[in-house]
């Protein structure tokens, strides 16, 4: 029962409602134990009587009452109890995004989509059952056992009631097994359905891709393959669970048998009326919802054990970047010293070395192969990453020493692959800034070449673009994003190879106008494309995480270096197309 343990702090904060709940419980309980009693009673007084009498109707009258109140306290318990385990449920939810969106890349590299899903979804959902039908099982079973049991032991025949008892250390040892077994299956089905899920999200997410590659049997294949190793484990789950009822029943008839041997005898020695033998064999008919409780209460709670330490792991883990500084830099000149960055615990160094002042205003530009380490460069700069040494600096201003919000509301990134919501154009450029006006939205759409493109949609700037943007076409969605960054007025403007999509043409249309002096912002702009930094004040080439060369444009021309052989390069190759 160590679940109820963990979900103490929620049973604490609701405690007056449980409480409620609980006392229905009880009443339904304590009205359930006494209907077998006087019914037992009614026959006794029928017997002796030998009519319908008023003292006979009276009892009837009495048991229809009752009947009539177990319905009331059986609807109110029902709406307290699951009503607030519907809470929790909210709850746990609500946690778990939370704390999904405090953690970094770290964290995302090593737990796929899916998985994440199928914890917030279907394990809590096992969660929030243990919140509700575990406490009334558990309670109403319990105390429904107790009251019974009083009633066969003290009020009827005690000499009986050990008789009836005799099978249930049997019963409970069955439990026990079963109960072990639902634990071991359970997890297991969940991890499978989180590889289900995780497969599913791929598919769909890379079915253009999947559809151009021809791979749809292969997909279907293994889908199938995953699905059918979650479907035996929850056939496994599904078959432990069915061995709780023939337990019950088995233990149960065998007390019915013992009490009917032996009770028939005390009644032929007149040592027991045959109204108390009934109202005897009544309470053991009783006895059947406080096994079945117990049993249930064991599956349910060894489900939700099962589904909560997933859900406890991905709630305790530690912020992969801390939030504790408190600085407020008076600026946002960049100051970039000796930085070094391994990923994990590698002992390669995917930075190393890396120096370089940015002051306010100015553009920096970025290039180098592919897999250079710009993007990683970039990412450390608004701490996505935690660096071992504070490297990195804003005014004279640690990163570390800046509330996370408040440094990266500092940058307008726009990343390498653009992601688009499932809204309308305009609700994905004002996304930063819901309360932006028509012509604010139109004027960055206009300033990154995107408004000539939305005035061919029927819908304007009211065109869903779909899901991640599927109706757009890749330059569209990079100049969507661009105008999305360029909404926030953010004073440093990160462009992370954002122009790779688009023309030439386009892209110097939209340089342009970074470069024409109306905009004081600090520019980083990281391209492939070298036409994209040649008017930048300072330009680095990283080559394997170090800086190669540094300068301007036309300083790392005249260094004849890999920054000149590959502008002669791209300029030859665009005089080619250009033929």
């Amino acid at each position: 029962m160590a679940l109820f343990r963990h979900l103490s702090w929620f049973f604490k904060a609701h405690l007056g409602t449980y409480l409620i709940a609980l006392a229905m419980l009880a009443g339904v309980a304590l009205l359930n134990v006494a209907m077998p009693y006087l019914i037992g009673q009614t026959i006794d007084q029928l017997i002796a009587a030998g009519e319908l009498d008023q003292s006979v109707n009276n009892y009837l009258f009495l048991l229809l009452g009752m009947g009539l109140l177990i319905y009331l306290l059986r609807f109110g318990w029902r709406l307290i109890l699951f009503g607030t385990s519907y809470q929790l449920g909210g709850l746990l939810r609500k946690r778990f995004y939370q704390r999904l969106t405090r953690l970094g890349p770290a964290f995302y590299s090593r737990h796929g989509t899916g998985d994440l899903m199928a914890r917030a979804t279907n394990d809590i959902d096992a969660i929030e059952l243990a919140a509700g039908e575990g406490v009334l099982s558990g309670f109403d079973g319990a105390l429904t056992f107790i009251l019974v049991l009083f009633m066969m032991l003290v009020v009827i025949d005690w000499r009986l009631t050990l008789i009836a008892l005799l099978p249930f250390p049997l019963m409970g040892y069955g439990f026990y097994r079963i109960s072990r077994k639902v634990h071991q299956h359970f997890q297991s089905a969940l991890e499978c359905f989180s590889d289900l899920n995780d497969r599913t999200q791929e598919a769909l997410s890379g079915i253009r891709l999947v559809k151009a590659m021809g791979r749809e049997d292969a997909e279907s294949e293994q889908f199938n393959r995953i699905a059918a190793k979650a479907a035996r484990y929850n056939y496994k789950v599904a078959r432990s669970e069915a061995l709780y009822e023939p337990v019950i029943y088995l233990c149960l008839t065998t007390s019915l048998l013992l009490i009917l041997g032996y009770g028939g005898w005390l009644v032929w020695q007149d040592q027991l009326s045959v109204g108390k033998l009934a109202s005897f064999t009544l309470y053991m008919g009783q006895l059947i919802w406080p096994m079945w409780a117990f049993g249930w209460l064991l599956n349910i709670v060894e489900r939700g054990s099962a589904a909560f330490t997933r859900v406890d792991e991905l709630l305790q883990t530690k912020d992969t970047i801390s939030d504790t500084g408190g600085a407020e830099p008076n600026g946002h000149a960049l100051q970039v010293e000796d930085l070094y960055f391994s990923y994990s615990d590698d002992t390669i160094r995917v930075l190393d070395q890396i120096s370089f002042q940015l002051p306010e205003g100015k553009t920096l530009g970025i290039v180098g192969t592919t897999g250079a380490g710009k993007t990683t460069l970039i990412q450390l700069l608004m701490r996505h990453w935690q660096t071992a040494t504070s490297s990195v600096h804003i005014a004279g201003t640690p990163i570390d020493d800046i509330p996370l919000q408040q440094l990266r509301g500092r940058f307008a990134y726009v990343p390498q692959d653009s992601f688009l919501f499932s809204l309308s154009i305009a609700e994905n450029i004002a996304l930063a800034r819901p309360d932006a006006s028509p012509e604010a939205i139109k004027r960055v759409a206009h300033i990154a070449a995107l408004d000539g493109d939305i005035g061919q949609f029927p819908e304007g700037y009211q065109t869903q673009v779909g899901e991640r943007g599927v109706t757009l076409s890749g330059g569209q969605r990079q100049r969507l994003a661009i105008a999305r960054a360029l909404l926030t007025e953010a004073p440093i403007l990160i462009l992370d190879d954002a122009l790779s999509a688009v023309d030439v043409h386009t892209e110097q249309q939209i340089l342009s106008y970074l470069n024409n002096g109306t905009t004081t912002r600090t520019q980083i702009i990281v391209s492939h494309r070298l036409s994209a930094v040649e008017h930048a004040d300072e330009i680095l080439v990283l080559n394997h995480g170090q800086v190669a060369e540094r300068g301007s444009h036309q300083e790392l021309l005249n260094n004849e270096g890999w920054y000149s052989r590959m502008w002669t390069y791209q300029q030859m190759e665009a005089a080619l197309d250009a033929i």
